[in-house]
């Protein structure tokens, strides 16, 4: 039985993280409920064996069970991660020997092996820096080539490779710059380009990562999903950079560590079940508990940002010791006076203008009906997201007329927010494109669909793999929330995830009819880019077509520039021209 084999996600952590405050190592293990028992202690006992054999007695281990599994992780010094992804192997190996009842695999020779490996990966150079920088108090980062010291227009980046000895850095060139890191379920990237755009406003230059794009100033670095730690060391490594504004996903930071170590402020948007199952993190609370390690981070005199509208965050601040400022769609009057007595900070809606609350003084941002992504507050999401950047701009000390200026010029536009609330005319129609995917966002989206008038609405429907049956149906009745007159059921090939495909839109298909749909009211499409011709086909002028889209937004994009630039009505045919995908066109009743 090769045991190695059932462990998931074996990785490198290079930052802190769920469980430590330290670079290590860990690794998910499926287990039996009934062998759990034993199989956490076995694991427990023969990974300390090994990391004593190797020398590393000082080092520490945490365990975090869950159902079907645990999680194993190890604390180890910054260079030599791999090895330490190694011990944990290892020590499953001889956990899962034990339990099988079968021989224990020689100790000692793999104690040698793993000593071999942790002194063929050892780099003093590195390790010399590392403490360097923690004297002079500049942030490090490393483990993916390049090692840098400071961030931003302060910073100094060597290959891995070529790593100059502390004395010979010039210290006194190196420092930080003010950098926030937000996370949470929905809303991520909207308010990091927000927030960035209040920084422009300011006058400053932005760096920032998000599930697009990184962007430095008005030049983008390079497209793609960039919510992790690569896209954070692009923006903060890049010498123009002032300011640096990082978009921080779940996956990355159980994934790697927190994308960067410490911050000025940090921000939480809200948490809803999305992506659970994956590295042991199986329900709300657990994932809430995962989002809200950003708070560790904060720098003294930092502030952390939260949505006072979430239960989970209201919870967990309890147990955070700094300074909180709060945003709240409907921040209730005894609270307000509560804050302006104390001296405390909030952003929230007073009289329809977005009011930031500071230092016993209420002080007026924006009207609500100025703020062009809220459609004149039918998007309510995008209020909250507007609110968030408020706090957050406040916290890095940039001055309300930016706030003002960002948010007043800020259109919500496919260039600005890809894929995130970009309403666009076309042919007499109004589209909606948006990323939205899990219940939480989706429903929040249907409340402002239901209040933008129509002649007919449509909704656009597909589901990842790794979601569930259950998870797929909850997903559905949010979309069905929003009373569309037709639903375009799609399916994602590039994201099966051991699916097969059409498995999930019949998932989808049946749970319509099930909640009263008929079968003129939906269509299936083999994939996006198809999902997105049979809607626009399907429309007449007047109507709101609501595009979800997930996986071909840059082909889907294309054609409606194109049809903007042709002078194309609804009704009429769409062009065939093209080749590849612009020219399929398939519909049916499912």
């Amino acid at each position: 039985m090769e045991a190695r084999l059932e462990l998931r996600d074996i990785r490198r952590l290079t930052g802190a993280n769920f469980l430590m405050s330290t670079t290590g190592a860990a690794a998910e293990a499926p287990i039996d409920e009934a062998q759990k028992p034993a199989a956490l202690a076995l694991w427990r006992r023969e990974t300390r064996a090994i990391l004593d054999g190797v020398g590393w007695a000082g080092e520490q281990i945490a365990m975090r069970a869950f159902d079907g599994g645990a999680t194993l992780q190890i604390s180890a010094p910054t260079d030599v991660l791999y090895a330490a992804t190694e011990i944990i192997e290892a020590g499953w190996s001889a956990a899962q020997a034990l339990l099988e009842g079968e021989a224990v695999p020689n100790r000692a020779a793999e104690i040698s092996r793993l000593k071999d490996q942790i002194e063929t990966e050892r780099s003093p150079a590195h390790v010399a820096l590392v403490d360097a920088a923690r004297a002079h108090d500049v942030t490090f980062l490393g483990h993916d080539g390049k090692v840098s010291l400071g961030l931003g227009k302060n910073c100094q980046t060597f290959p891995a490779k070529e790593l100059p000895a502390p004395e010979a850095v010039d210290w006194d060139q190196i420092d930080d710059i003010p950098v926030a890191m937000i996370t949470g379920t929905n809303g991520k990237s909207t308010t990091v380009r927000l927030s960035a755009a209040i920084g422009a406003a300011a006058g400053v230059c932005v760096g920032m990562s998000t599930s697009d794009w990184v962007r430095v100033g008005g030049e983008i670095l390079d497209e793609g999903d960039y919510s992790g730690p690569a896209g954070a060391r692009l923006a903060v490594r890049d010498t123009r950079v002032d300011l640096a504004i990082i978009e921080a996903a779940r996956g990355g930071m159980m994934r790697r560590g927190l994308p960067v170590p410490r911050a000025n402020a940090c921000l939480i948007t809200n948490i809803a079940a999305d992506h659970l199952g994956s590295y042991g993190i199986m329900d709300v609370a657990s994932l809430a508990d995962a989002k809200f390690q950003l708070a560790d981070a904060i720098r003294p005199g930092g502030r952390l940002v939260l949505n006072a509208d979430e239960p989970e965050l209201v919870s967990r601040s309890a147990g955070f010791e700094g300074e909180i400022t709060w945003y709240s769609l409907d921040l209730d009057s005894n609270t307000r006076d509560v804050l302006l007595a104390t001296g405390g900070r909030a952003a929230t809606i007073i009289d329809g203008v977005m009011t930031l609350i500071r230092d016993g003084e209420t002080e007026p941002v924006l009207n609500v009906n100025d703020f062009k992504p809220g459609m004149r507050g039918a998007a309510q999401f995008n209020i909250s997201n507007a609110l968030g950047a408020i706090g957050l701009a406040d916290a890095l000390g940039l001055p309300v007329a930016a706030m003002k200026q960002g948010l007043g010029s800020f259109t919500g536009s496919p260039d600005e927010n890809p894929g995130r609330g970009n309403f666009i005319e076309v042919g007499g129609i109004t589209l909606l494109v948006d990323f939205a995917h899990n219940p939480h966002g989706i429903l929040a989206l249907g409340q402002a669909v239901k209040g933008i008038p129509a002649k007919r609405r449509l909704m656009l429907a597909g589901q990842a793999g790794d979601r569930s049956d259950d998870d797929t149906r909850e997903m559905t009745r949010a979309i069905w929330s929003a009373e569309p007159d037709m639903v375009v059921i799609k399916e994602l090939p590039k994201k099966l995830r051991g699916r097969k495909l059409g498995e999930l839109t019949v998932v989808i298909a049946d749970e319509l009819a099930r909640l009263g749909a008929t079968s003129d009211m939906m269509m299936t499409a083999e994939d996006e880019f198809v999902s997105v011709r049979q809607s626009l086909e399907w429309a007449r002028p007047g109507d709101f077509l609501v595009l979800l889209l997930h996986e071909d937004r840059k082909e889907s994009m294309e054609l409606i520039a194109q049809l903007q630039e042709s002078g194309w009505q609804a009704g009429d045919p769409l062009p065939s021209q093209g080749s590849g995908s612009n020219t399929r066109t398939t519909a049916s009743v499912a």
